[in-house]
């Protein structure tokens, strides 16, 4: 068995006693009203099939939300037995242990243990069970059992159990548990009729606790070595008497992991699988994007030649639609990101990658799972941080949601094209490379060693300095189950749509407003943005830009730039009066024009400033969905400003005195 497993508790990390539930509570949860819907619960460990097998019994009848007060999402679902029962059936958060290491982990325990305040517990707990690694996850089961709920263990995985020659004698094993045991396949759609049945029987209806004879129970004055001791013992015994284990072949998985976790073929070959996943996310999103943009600005331009000028038209095409366009264009961008990653997941790639990146991310206060999340975050900050959810542990997940907006995300590529095009020249390095090629690559760079600066500044930081034990099951290798990529794939998108979309939308018909308001006075030749309050603030902020060699324009540019950065380029053709077909035709006449107008040394510090200015909303929005409040939106946002405006200053006077100004 492949596995990594650390029993000791982390320090400051809160653990429960497991006590069963007192007569009154064990009432409540054992007789409830036969005409009410049945309320379950999955409990599992991570990648023991739980969420496969939820998706194959609810199927697309399935809301998505969060727990109130927290970050962790809360899935939810109906079924209908065979015989019309209704169940409410809750996905709770994989877990090892009902002693809590992680946000997900408190969820999972407040929620069986009755500690969540909001939500009374399951009257039926479905504790589902990799089968083929039964004797990890009957650890859990135990600490489960040890609460009093009436349970229900589900052997997942049953099928690819039996191939492997592994003899589960279910008749013992739900004598040693106290409890009914079924079997399921959540990747076949028949796979769960099983436990479906089972829900119809007098047993499901008459719901009674485990049989409490001879059950393993926490006893007190043990430290948490010695309670886990306890607790493997009387696993080993239940594996002793129910299940018959053959010498399991494992070099197939071996021989991959022989290449896979090779300290120097491993990282190669990961690096290779990253490349194509971050080619793959900017290639074939492409022409979907661009269907997008093109799908909606012919709407637009319908609605526009349909109404009437007026206020309401410009409200709707430059606000409504536009601001709806701007969303769902990072949409593929979201799905190719997600795709990938739920295949390397389910195939059983994802986690090895995090472990042998582990103890090079440590290095900076990070763990081997923000990888992932930070390479995604060069092709767009906002998967990249939604991507950050596989990340048990909230310290980590919360540095690495701080540090992935410095990476550079494909919205810079327009600014950096145009002020790179118009001031450095085009000439070669050494015969070989390509200097406007080299600086665009320095840029990138520079996005890289900024976010490991900030993060190995946070660990220096932090009182606590321990690293976080990276505990993950290493599974088998196996195929992913298409069924299971379709509903992931659906229930990202329409959590982005849902989370995102809306506060968009508001965003861009504030920026519409704030660029159209006040109008420009009749007979004027300069552009109309100079007259609106966007104008306005682009001369209040000129005088806090001017040290770093911002003028009134570039500090109007940024007003509406904070809804994507690529609008900069738009809103600098406003500003100078150009009138262009697209942003790249405006692109090739703004930059003689700014070459012309601007020193080298603004173009230096302008560059220096999207490096690590948070002008994106979306990403300030989700970064706000993700932690539940504005108190990490607006620490992001206070030091990227800080840390742009000393770089840009910086950049401005090294280059002014070298004569670049």
């Amino acid at each position: 068995m492949n596995a990594r497993e650390n029993p000791t508790t982390e320090p400051g990390v809160q653990s429960i006693s497991i006590q069963p539930m007192n007569k009154a509570q064990s009432q409540g949860a054992t007789a409830p009203d036969a005409q009410a819907p049945l309320r379950a619960a999955l409990l599992g460990n991570p990648n023991c099939g739980k969420t496969a097998l939820f998706n194959l019994l609810t199927g697309a009848r399935q809301k998505v939300a969060n727990y109130a007060g927290v970050t962790v999402e809360r899935k939810e679902g109906w079924l209908t037995t065979p015989a019309k029962r209704r169940v409410r059936l809750l996905d709770l958060p994989g877990t090892y242990s009902l002693h809590a290491h992680s946000e997900d982990e408190r969820i999972t325990r407040d929620i069986v243990s009755g500690l969540h305040s909001r939500e009374a517990p399951p009257e039926l707990l479905i504790c589902v069970t990799d089968a083929t690694h039964l004797r990890l996850n009957l650890r859990l089961v135990l600490e489960a059992r040890a609460l009093g709920l009436p349970m229900v263990l589900v052997l997942n995985m049953s099928d690819m159990a039996r191939r492997q020659g592994i003899v589960v004698n279910r008749e013992k094993l739900s004598q040693a548990l106290g409890m009914p045991v079924v079997e399921s396949v959540g990747v076949r759609l028949d796979g769960g009729k099983e436990l479906l049945a089972w829900l119809d029987t007098d047993a499901a209806r008459q719901l009674t606790a485990p049989s409490r004879e001879g059950q393993w129970q926490p006893k007190a004055g043990l430290g948490a070595k010695e309670q886990l001791l306890s607790l493997h013992q009387q696993v080993a015994e239940i594996m002793r008497v129910a299940v018959q284990e053959p010498q399991v072949d494992t070099q197939r998985d071996d021989r991959i992991d022989s290449v896979v976790l090779h300290p120097v073929w491993g990282t190669l070959l990961l690096l290779v699988t990253l490349f194509l996943i971050f080619q793959a996310v900017f290639s074939w999103a492409e022409p979907l994007m661009e269907g997008i943009e093109g799908g909606v600005a012919h709407f637009g331009e319908w609605v526009g030649n349909v109404m009437p000028e007026g206020v309401l038209r410009s409200l709707l095409v430059d606000g409504v639609i536009a601001g709806t366009g701007a969303v769902l264009v990072f949409l593929p961008q979201i799905l190719i990101l997600f795709f990938f990653i739920l295949v390397l997941e389910d195939s059983g790639y994802l986690p090895r990658a995090a472990f042998l990146l582990d103890r090079i991310m440590g290095t900076v206060g990070l763990s081997g799972r923000s990888f992932i999340p930070l390479l995604s975050s060069f092709a767009c900050a906002v998967p990249g941080i939604m991507a950050t959810r596989s990340i048990s542990s909230w310290r980590d997940r919360l540095l690495t949601i701080m540090i992935a907006p410095l990476m550079t995300c494909s919205a810079r590529l327009p600014v950096y094209a145009l002020l790179i095009g118009a001031f450095i020249p085009e000439q070669t390095v050494g015969g070989l490379f390509n200097l406007q090629g080299l600086v665009l690559f320095a840029l990138y760079i520079g996005g890289i060693v900024s976010a490991m600066a900030v993060a190995w500044v946070a660990k220096l930081a932090r009182e606590n300095k321990t690293r976080t034990p990276l505990m993950m099951e290493l599974p088998a290798y196996r195929w992913p189950s298409v069924r299971s990529l379709m509903l992931g794939l659906f229930e990202r998108a329409l959590i982005f749509l849902r989370r995102v979309g809306g506060i968009i939308l508001t965003v861009s018909i504030v920026l519409w407003f704030l660029a159209s308001y006040p109008g420009a006075p009749e007979g004027v030749t300069e552009g109309a943005i100079r007259y609106s309050f966007a104008g306005q603030i682009g001369r209040w902020l000129e005088v806090v830009l001017a040290p770093i060699g911002f003028n009134w324009q570039i500090a109007i540019a940024l007003v509406p730039g904070m809804a994507a950065r690529e609008v900069a380029v738009g809103a600098l053709g406003t500003v100078y009066a150009l009138s262009a077909s697209s942003d790249d035709a405006m692109a090739q006449q703004l930059g003689p024009l700014i070459a012309h107008s601007w020193s080298l040394a603004t173009a230096l510090s302008l560059l220096v400033w999207f490096v690590f200015a948070p002008q994106c909303i979306s990403t300030l929005a989700i970064v706000k969905r993700e932690t539940n409040g504005w108190r990490y939106p607006l620490i992001m946002t206070s030091y990227m400003f800080g840390l742009a405006y000393l770089c840009s200053f910086i950049t401005y006077r090294v280059a002014v005195a070298l004569g670049a100004g």
